[in-house]
C-alpha cells in the first residue's frame, strides 16, 4: 500500500489556482496511492478562512481517499484557534507551515508556541523545506531543538542545493522526519534511509503539481529493501497518525 503524506487541493482564481480534490484523485489512482493527506496551498490566518474549510469540504466528499492537514499563518493571532479548530472538530491529523510564505521564522516565538500546542495533540507538522532563507534545515533545526516532544517533518528533503542538511538535521534530531516530494534525486532517498533509518523517511508526492505517478517511480528507482521500501510508502505514517488525539 502506497499512501501520499503530502499533496495540495485548493482554488483561487486571483492566482490562477485550480486544483479541487478531482484534480488530484485520478493522479493518485493512476499512481496506486490509495489514500492521501491533502493541504491548503495558502495559510489560513483565520478560524473561518475559506483555505481551511475547502480542505474540510474535500475530506467530507472524500473520506476514503484523503486526509487533512491544517495549513496555518503562525504569525496569525488566531493560529492557535485555527489549530483546536481544524484537529478537534474537524478531527484533521496535522499542521502544515510554510513559513516562506507567511515571513516568520521557524524557531520564532509564534511558531514554536504553535509546534507545541500541535505537540499536546501529538500531531505531526509539516515544514516546507527548500533553499530559501526562512526554509533552511538549519532554521528547521533549531525549532526541532527547541522542541524535542514534537514529530517534525522537512518537506522535500531540503530541497534541490540542501539535501545533505537536511539529512543530518535528521542525524542530529531524532524527531525530524524526512519527505520525498519535490527533490528530484533517488539516490538521496537511498542516503537518507541509510543515515537516519527507513523508519523516519515518508513518501510524498507534493501532487498535483508534482506527478505522483513520477514521485513513486523516484522511491521506486532508490532500490530499498522490502522493508524499508513498505516503511517510506506507508508504514511510518501510519504510525504517525495512528497516534494523532482529538481531544487534549
Amino acid at each position: 500500500m502506497i499512501i501520499d503524506s503530502h499533496t495540495h487541493v485548493d482554488e483561487v482564481e486571483s492566482w490562477g489556482w485550480f486544483d479541487p480534490p478531482e484534480v488530484l484523485l485520478p493522479l493518485l489512482d493512476q499512481a496506486q496511492i490509495a489514500k492521501a493527506i491533502i493541504m491548503s496551498c495558502r495559510d489560513a490566518s483565520t478560524p473561518s478562512d475559506p483555505a481551511l474549510q475547502f480542505v474540510k469540504n474535500a475530506v467530507d466528499k472524500y473520506p476514503e481517499w484523503l486526509i487533512g492537514y491544517v495549513r496555518i499563518d503562525a504569525e496569525s493571532p488566531h493560529a492557535p484557534e485555527i489549530l483546536d479548530l481544524a484537529l478537534q472538530e474537524y478531527e484533521f491529523k496535522g499542521v502544515k507551515l510554510h513559513p516562506v510564505s507567511y515571513v516568520g521564522y521557524p524557531y520564532g516565538e509564534n511558531t514554536i508556541q504553535l509546534i507545541h500546542r500541535a505537540s499536546e495533540y501529538q500531531a505531526p507538522v509539516l515544514f516546507h523545506s527548500g533553499d530559501e532563507l526562512l526554509s533552511l534545515s538549519q532554521e528547521l533545526a533549531e525549532a526541532a531543538r527547541l522542541c524535542p516532544e514534537a514529530t517534525l517533518i522537512l518537506a522535500h528533503i531540503g530541497g534541490y542545493y540542501h539535501c545533505e542538511a537536511a539529512i543530518q538535521a535528521a542525524e542530529q534530531h531524532e524527531n525530524i522526519y524526512l519527505d520525498t516530494s519535490g527533490m528530484p534525486y533517488p539516490g538521496i532517498i537511498a542516503e537518507a534511509v541509510e543515515r537516519i533509518g527507513s523508519e523516519r523517511v515518508l513518501f510524498a508526492s507534493d501532487g498535483p503539481g508534482c506527478l505522483p505517478e513520477l514521485e513513486v517511480a523516484k522511491v521506486k528507482m532508490a532500490d530499498l529493501e522490502p522493508e524499508a521500501e513498505a516503511n517510506v510508502f506507508s508504514k511510518n505514517i501510519l504510525r504517525i497518525l495512528q497516534k494523532v488525539k482529538h481531544r487534549v
